[in-house]
């Protein structure tokens, strides 16, 4: 249902700027931009207009533009005022506009939400533009733009025709088995390819952790003993200073993270406590918080200067998690250059990090050669992803029971994936039917 209230906000960054898009979107736009601007320009036609209050006074001059709905990001009439971006000029237009019988401000996601409310977008779409404007590595941005584009979407869609297909079938023959025009064998017609398509989303679902990895970060921890060198290597693959380095055990108390971009991926880094045991009570929740990131880690880097340190590996528990022996201070002459390390870097003078760097990002998804990123990239996708799943394989092997009980479960396949873009809608079967057969010549 359309909503009442005509909405409007600083639709652009944070202030001072060099241009402020101010956004209104409602039934009360024509009158508020004639009101403002003295006449409402054509739509999609950027004009540049003196924006007055109500009293006459000049605020600034700017950028008009009119959308006319349903030709609208939001499906309603819409304009934007872009005007120069500072503080003051802002803060009067916003003033002026609270003024406006009918108008209030909008809150957080309401623009977005109105387009999905009046089907501009769907939720897979909303997700990816959120996600674009927060993308800060090259395929977080190629992942969001392929969501809110609609990529994502058609090959949802695509997969909810043929569950609907595939229940019209079960009703042509339940229903109108004594018509010739309808086929008498629905397993012939749809069941090979109701097994193909769960086969199709059981494999989109394993591409669940690469979009997990690209959207919230392939997970480092640096893990090891005191002393190994681990806040020395976070500084420097962070080029700058994060943590304090000293040569007393034990400095590193608490849990500290970086982000970084390599190869096109958001890496998040983790520093850890060095892994000993103690009886000094702050250190030992330090070394307890460092357990519990390392257990939820994706890749571990076990520093250590000799090989007897790398031995700590046996009490991690790491079967499930890559691990990456780094021997660390290579430069010092009486360091054992034999310590079974999978890397040998020095932080001082810098030998081994190009090495290292490699060696991470071959822990990164490989992309090379992929145009589309159609994978899922939230929790929400896959359990719904999962739920369909189950229900085409319930549909499958449940061939002993009734067509109807089988057509329920292709529903339930169906509303799961309808969900994931919040299209889940009552179809119309018997349209599908009567536009595949001629029934009721």
């Amino acid at each position: 249902m359309p909503s009442v209230d005509t909405i409007y906000a600083l639709s652009s960054g944070a202030l001072p700027a060099g241009v402020a898009v101010i956004r209104i979107s409602g039934t009360r736009t024509i009158e508020v931009v004639e009101s403002l601007c003295g006449a409402v320009p054509a739509p999609r036609v950027a004009s540049l207009k003196p924006i007055r209050a109500r009293n006459g006074l000049t605020i600034d001059s700017g950028l008009v533009i009119y959308f006319s709905g349903p030709a609208s990001f939001t499906g309603e009439d819409c304009a934007e005022l872009q005007v120069h971006g500072s503080r003051a000029v802002v803060q009067m237009l916003l003033h002026e506009l609270s003024g406006f019988h009918g108008l209030r401000h909008a809150e957080a996601g309401e623009f977005s939400r109105r387009a999905f409310q009046n089907g501009k977008m769907d939720l897979v779409e909303i997700e990816g533009l959120s996600d674009l404007i927060v993308a800060e590595t090259e395929m977080q941005r190629r992942l969001a733009l392929e969501h809110s584009e609609g990529g994502q979407s058609k090959v949802y869609d695509g997969w909810a025709k043929r569950l609907i297909h595939a229940r019209a079938m079960i009703e042509a023959e339940l229903d109108f088995a004594d018509e010739e025009d309808v086929p008498g064998s629905v397993s012939e017609r749809i069941w090979n390819d109701m097994e193909l398509l769960r086969d199709e989303i059981d494999a989109h679902i394993a591409q669940a952790p690469i979009g997990e990895i690209i959207r919230d970060g392939l997970k480092i921890v640096i893990a090891g003993e005191p002393n190994a060198g681990k806040s020395s290597l976070l500084n420097a693959l962070a080029k700058r200073d994060i943590a304090i380095v000293t040569e007393i055990a034990g400095t590193t108390r608490d849990v500290l993270s970086v982000d970084l971009s390599l190869a096109g991926f958001s890496v998040k880094l983790f520093d850890t406590a060095g892994l000993r045991e103690t009886d000094e009570t702050v250190e030992r929740e330090g070394i307890r918080r460092a357990r519990d990131v390392i257990s939820r880690a994706d890749l571990v880097l076990l520093l250590s200067e000799t090989k007897m340190g790398f031995d700590t590996l046996q009490e991690l528990n790491l079967a499930e998690i890559p691990v990456l022996k780094v021997a660390t201070k290579s430069d010092r002459e009486d360091i054992d250059s034999d310590v079974g390390a999978d890397v040998a870097i020095s932080t001082r003078t810098g030998a081994g990090m190009d090495h290292l760097l490699h060696a991470i990002a071959s822990y990164l998804p490989d992309l090379s050669g992929v145009t589309a990123l159609s994978i899922p990239s939230r929790r929400r996708h896959v359990d719904a992803l999962r739920q369909a799943s189950i229900a085409l394989s319930d549909s499958l092997t449940l061939d002993q029971h009734g067509l109807d009980i089988r057509a329920e479960l292709l529903r339930v396949a169906g509303d799961a994936i309808g969900r994931i873009t919040g299209r889940v809608d009552v179809e119309n079967l018997l349209d599908v039917i009567f536009s595949e057969f001629c029934i009721g010549k």
